[in-house]
């Protein structure tokens, strides 16, 4: 199915749009009734505010009512005067109180919509992400998400109080004289065909350019998250063609909805002046022929002009509204994606575990691909450190993903402590799981608060005592601010083993009865892989260790080595009866074999 071309073929996404933000919005519906209610006063005072004018220029015709005649001339300019000003103040008082109660509930809309969007994200499958770009998914969550506010309050709302602006002056326009009104508004049923049509084409430049402004955005995430190779290589040249071009259609697309929008805007003035036009001729003649008194043509031309207000907005906001519905779109994508693996009903917060790991009889397949886990049994007692080794697309990455559930078996089953891990709220169930990756991910806030990150209520003391077990305390305490040491993103201001080591202390203060270790040596040299192995060995007492490595050296501490192949467990010992075979092997295939 293709994207919705014009604005009412959007309007289904944009009623499931409004459907998500509505929890929001009923949470404040007090603020919006009070809103809808400075909105109606303000189309009251409207109203109004042409009648002080009629009443002075009546009395100059002579043509004034009963009730002002016995008013001397004065009093009545003096009254006049007054009331107008207090309805405008009055009005613009409403005004002010609507457009603030919309601008608060519509920013609180948003903001926890743009909430559930990144937490959705973040429960989405690593495969989803792998097949993503960043840049395209942070432009969903930040401007998309932004865009939003014209569609959730800040433009569908007063659009909807401005057509009931529309027909009640139109019923008064109609009250004071029919004939005068239909022909007042005898030129709005073209309009509102050459409207229909202009909006198709605005709702189409406007899904364009969110496609162009998404892959502006993904260029730029890719080559700044990529800063260090694309100028080891000289790329930059290469990226700022590709961001150029795009940027330059970025320009056309803006161009031509503003084009649009912009002939839409002035066809609504010659529609307004066509109809002042018509309310000159048609009712200056009954003017002159003492049917309508000057005041009664005044207020008629007066609500003419309020009346086609909504003509000018709809004109105003059409493009935003485009521009919106895309986004809408873009965010709806994200929100109504599964995630791969979630909470299952009846799932139980994870009791404090002592880390026994099963993997009974597991199977998986990856979809659309041969390789992943056939059949395999393995049973891993608790505080038993494992060291598990393999070609790459043997199943390693696959069997550690099961355990914490990045995804779940086709067959059988993965028991902690004998509890399937499916019958576990997911949070619980990794909060007792620590992880060290082969890339250490660190933020861009103090060494403390990194160290601290995942835990709850840790004291600086706690902080500093896992520093020393990881062997970072006293490079830490070197930097100018200590523990207080900003880092850049992804920790980019330390090297490799100094990252590794400040991971290695956040584990150990989570305390986690069971350790996943991806690599976490690999790329370090010899002084660094023997710092952060000495930091893993006492990180991993007491605990259940599961690491897959090629670092034979490294797995000599273990208890244990289990060898994949093609999804399969085909050798599982100690260290000392597999090494000896996987060394003679990487050495007779050129140094790959079952350890790449």
């Amino acid at each position: 199915m293709g994207r919705p071309r014009s604005l009412r073929e959007a309007a289904p996404g944009l009623a499931r749009l409004l459907a998500e933000v509505r929890p929001e919005l009923k949470r404040h519906r007090g603020l919006l009734a009070g809103g809808a209610v400075a909105l109606v006063a303000q189309l009251g005072f409207r109203l109004l505010e042409p009648w002080p004018l009629k009443w002075v220029l009546d009395r100059v015709a002579g043509a004034d009512g009963p009730w002002l005649r016995d008013l001397p001339g004065n009093e009545l300019l003096w009254i006049s005067a007054a009331a107008l000003t207090f309805t405008v103040a009055l009005r613009a008082a409403a005004g002010y109180a609507s457009t603030i109660a919309f601008a608060r509930v519509g920013n609180t809309a948003v903001a926890s919509l743009r909430s559930r969007v990144f937490d959705h994200l973040h429960r989405l499958p690593v495969a989803f992400h792998r097949r993503s770009r960043g840049g395209d998914l942070l432009l969903r969550v930040i401007s998309d998400c932004g865009i939003l506010r014209e569609v959730t309050v800040t433009a569908l709302l007063p659009l909807a109080i401005n057509v009931l602006v529309l027909i009640t002056m139109a019923a008064v326009m109609f009250w004071l004289d029919p004939w005068l009104a239909a022909a007042a508004f005898a030129p709005v049923p073209l309009f509102l065909v050459f409207a229909r049509r202009r909006a198709r084409s605005i709702g189409v430049v406007g899904r364009r350019q969110r496609r162009r402004e998404a892959q502006l955005a993904s260029t730029a995430a890719e080559s700044m998250g990529a800063i260090h190779i694309v100028q080891a290589l000289s790329l930059q040249e290469r990226f700022g063609e590709v961001f150029g071009a795009a940027s330059r259609k970025d320009v056309a697309s803006g161009v031509e909805g503003k084009r649009l929008a912009a002939g839409l805007e002035r066809s609504v003035d010659v529609v307004v002046a066509l109809c002042t036009a018509t309310v000159l001729v048609v009712g200056g003649r009954s003017a002159l022929q003492g049917d309508l008194t000057p005041g009664d043509l005044i207020v008629f031309t007066s609500y003419l002009r309020r009346a086609l207000r909504p003509l000018r907005d709809f004109a105003k906001y059409t493009a935003r509204l485009a521009k919106a519905s895309a986004a809408g779109e873009r965010v709806l994508e994200i929100l109504e994606l599964e995630p791969a693996v979630r909470d299952l009903p009846g799932a139980r917060p994870a009791p404090t575990l002592t880390g026994a790991v099963s993997f009974d009889r597991v199977t998986f397949r990856h979809p659309g691909a041969g390789h992943g886990l056939t059949d395999v049994q393995l049973e891993i007692p608790a505080g038993q450190h494992v060291v598990i080794v393999g070609t790459s697309g043997a199943g390693k990455s696959t069997l550690l993903g099961m355990l914490i559930r990045v995804q779940d078996p086709d067959a059988g089953a993965v028991s902690v402590d004998g509890i399937d891990v499916r019958e576990l709220g997911l949070g619980s169930l990794r909060r007792q799981i620590g992880i060290l990756h082969q890339e250490p991910l660190l933020f861009a806030a103090s060494i403390r608060e990194n160290i601290a990150w995942g835990a709850e209520s840790v004291s600086d003391q706690e902080v500093k005592a896992a520093a020393r077990l990881a062997g970072a305390h006293r490079f830490i305490e070197r930097l100018p601010h200590g523990y207080e040491t900003q880092l850049g993103e992804r920790g980019g201001t330390l090297s490799r083993g100094e990252l590794q080591r400040i991971a290695i202390a956040r584990l150990a203060v989570r305390k986690a009865p069971i350790l996943i270790l991806d690599e976490p040596t690999t790329g370090l040299d010899e002084n660094n892989r023997r710092l952060v192995g000495d930091a893993l060995a006492r990180l991993a007492r007491g605990r259940t260790c599961v690491m897959v490595t090629h670092d034979l050296d490294a797995a000599e501490r273990c208890d244990r080595v289990v060898v994949l192949e093609k999804g399969h467990v085909v050798a599982d010992g100690l260290p000392s009866a597999i090494l000896p075979g996987l060394r003679d092997s990487t050495v007779e295939e050129g140094g790959h074999a079952l350890v790449g």
